[in-house]
Parts: C-alpha cells; sequence; structure tokens
C-alpha cells in the first residue's frame, strides 16, 4: 500500500477493547505485506448509504508484525464513520484504504530517549511505536503516559502492563480522571499537569517527545511542555479527532470563478475564490484523498503547479513543504487560475 495507491483490504477480526474502542484488523485482498512506519496513519474509504465516505486512522500496529494491519477506532457520538465501523463492519467485509501517511513517527526521529503522551483513542501511534521498539528489543529508553477518564477507558492496558513487565527499558504510566464504579484508581489522577510529568520523567527535557489526543489535550500539553523549557524541535504532535464531511459541496454563491486544471486527471473546473479547491472538485465528481477537511491531517496535500491560493490550514503541511509549493486542497481558496498536479 503507498500513499498514492487505493488498495482493497478485507477485515479479518473485530476486537472490543472497551466499551466504546474497537480494533479493526486488516489483511490485503491479495496476498502482500503491510509496508509503513510505526505512528502512521491510513485513509479509509467506506460505503454509507451508497455513497463513499473517508476518514484518516492511525495504524496501530507496527510494522515489525507487516501480514496483518489494524486501525483502533473510538465510537464517537453523532460520528458517520466510527458508528458505522462499529455498527457494521464485520470479518470478511471488504473496504477501501491509501496510505501511509504521515511524518509522526520514530522513524524520522531516532533517540535514545522517547517520551510518549496520550490522551483517548489519541494512544494509538504511540502504542504502534511502542510495539515496534519492543519487538526489535530496541534499546531507548521509553516513558509512556496515557490520560484516561477512568479505569475502564484505558486502551491496551493489558498489553501495555505485559510490555513493561517485560521490558525494563520500557515504563508505564496511566493517568485517570475519575474511579469506575467497581473499579477504584490507585494511580495518577486528574489531568496531566507538569508537576505530575515531572515526577513520572525528572528529565523530560532531555528526551524526543510524541504526543496525540484530542484538541484540547494537545494544546495543554504543548503548552506545559515550552514552559518546561523542552526544545520544541524535539517536539512531535499529532491529532484525529474527526468527523466532518471530508468535502460536502459548498454553495453557489454565483461569485466568477477562477480555471482550475488537474494535470492527472486532465479535467478543468472552475472554482470561485470562496470555495475550498477540495468542495469545487468534489461538486464537479472528481475524487480526490481527502480526510478531515480542516487542514490538520495532510491526506489532500498535493503540488501547485502553476498560480497561487489563500491557505488557512491547521497544522497538517509544514512551512518547508509550503516552500516547496505543496497546498492542501481542503483548505486552499484560489487568488488565480491554477494548475495542481492531482
Amino acid at each position: 500500500m503507498t500513499s498514492e495507491t487505493e488498495e482493497l483490504l478485507v477485515c479479518r477480526q473485530v476486537h472490543p477493547l472497551t466499551h466504546d474502542v474497537t480494533t479493526f484488523v486488516f489483511e490485503y485482498a491479495e496476498p502482500r505485506l503491510f509496508r509503513h512506519e510505526p505512528g502512521q496513519y491510513i485513509t479509509l474509504t467506506v460505503e454509507i448509504d451508497g455513497q463513499p465516505v473517508q476518514r484518516c486512522y492511525t495504524i496501530s500496529s507496527p510494522p515489525t508484525r507487516p501480514f496483518l494491519l489494524s486501525i483502533t477506532v473510538k465510537r464517537v457520538p453523532g460520528g458517520r464513520v466510527s458508528n458505522w465501523l462499529h455498527d457494521h463492519l464485520k470479518p470478511g467485509d471488504r473496504v477501501r484504504a491509501h496510505g501511509p501517511h504521515g511524518e509522526f513517527t520514530t522513524a524520522l526521529h531516532p533517540a535514545s530517549k522517547y517520551l510518549f503522551l496520550s490522551g483517548g483513542v489519541g494512544v494509538t501511534p504511540s502504542m504502534s511505536m511502542t510495539r515496534t521498539l519492543y519487538d526489535l528489543a530496541d534499546p531507548a529508553d521509553v516513558v509512556f503516559v496515557h490520560s484516561a477518564r477512568t479505569p475502564a477507558d484505558i486502551v491496551f492496558r493489558h498489553e501495555l502492563d505485559l510490555i513493561a513487565a517485560t521490558a525494563p527499558n520500557i515504563r508505564v504510566v496511566h493517568i485517570c480522571e475519575e474511579d469506575r464504579p467497581y473499579a477504584p484508581w490507585g494511580g495518577y489522577r486528574g489531568r496531566l499537569t507538569i508537576e505530575a510529568l515531572r515526577q513520572i520523567a525528572p528529565d523530560l527535557t532531555e528526551r524526543e517527545v510524541f504526543a496525540c489526543g484530542p484538541a484540547p489535550y494537545m494544546t495543554a500539553v504543548r503548552t506545559m511542555l515550552s514552559d518546561a523549557g523542552l526544545d520544541m524541535d524535539r517536539y512531535h504532535q499529532e491529532s484525529f479527532t474527526f468527523e466532518a464531511p471530508v468535502a460536502a459541496p459548498d454553495t453557489d454563491t454565483g461569485a466568477s470563478g477562477f480555471k482550475i486544471e488537474f494535470t492527472r486527471s486532465g479535467r478543468t473546473i472552475e472554482c470561485d475564490a470562496e470555495t475550498s479547491l477540495l468542495a469545487a472538485a468534489s461538486r464537479e465528481g472528481i475524487s480526490l484523498p481527502a480526510s478531515c477537511a480542516q487542514g490538520m491531517c495532510g491526506t489532500c496535500k498535493t503540488s501547485l503547479v502553476a498560480g497561487s491560493v489563500d491557505m488557512q490550514h491547521n497544522g497538517g503541511i509544514r512551512p518547508r513543504e509550503i516552500a516547496q509549493n505543496k497546498i492542501l486542497l481542503c483548505c486552499s481558496k484560489p487568488l488565480e487560475d491554477l494548475v495542481i498536479d492531482a
């Protein structure tokens, strides 16, 4: 599976982890091995009410186990895809996917010391990276800190405890906001604070940090680590909390349009200055890789061959990529006629 090619996957197993989190295990429809880096994600395409819908999900399995690939999904209230997966996907069913995507991976940032911070289902990339280090008997010193609402909401709890018990260089700490009936919590309580983090990892400023979780969690973590003196070049973050439509067609405002040429498909469309390129393409029946539609995930990243755009992103593209004329289609609006490598 490559970032440019959509592949057919077959569901092999559905494994509930908590009351609202489930792991879905896939294999290729044709015998092949999966290749990805720990912490990367795929974009899944499922058919709901006869319409293809895309979402991105972190690969929770490690590349050291290449025969199968798994994603771990939380049921989001009102979430169109997460609820469909929980309610309908079963062994033997087929879905389409492309990827892997993403630079949130230890493969790009090797270090002797890591600090993995996660909140809720944001644990999945940390789990993939930890499983990889564990499988390879990597000597890196790992501190894995996971925040959950209650003990019953700790994802991968038993596996993480086993890893910590059998790998002396990997330490796992869970933090719970409150008890669960019949399951009192005796560990760290409340939300993650810099005081608790200093107790858990006094040498945190010496570690390569990977953080993933809901947006408020990410904001708090980034602020506390910056205030603690961490060199932010050693801080890496990922956030997948989207359940918005990929590219709902915008309402026609009647504004004059710019000419948008897509070189790969050979299509040329019009797009006004108030409509995103992704929405305009979707309206014309052009299917393009996309997921969050919020400028966060980077799935719709492509090259701008000619022209200029107004791009209001949310971290899904790096400054060096912008300097290389990369854009995110979901949050870019034309300022003139464009030629796009898509």
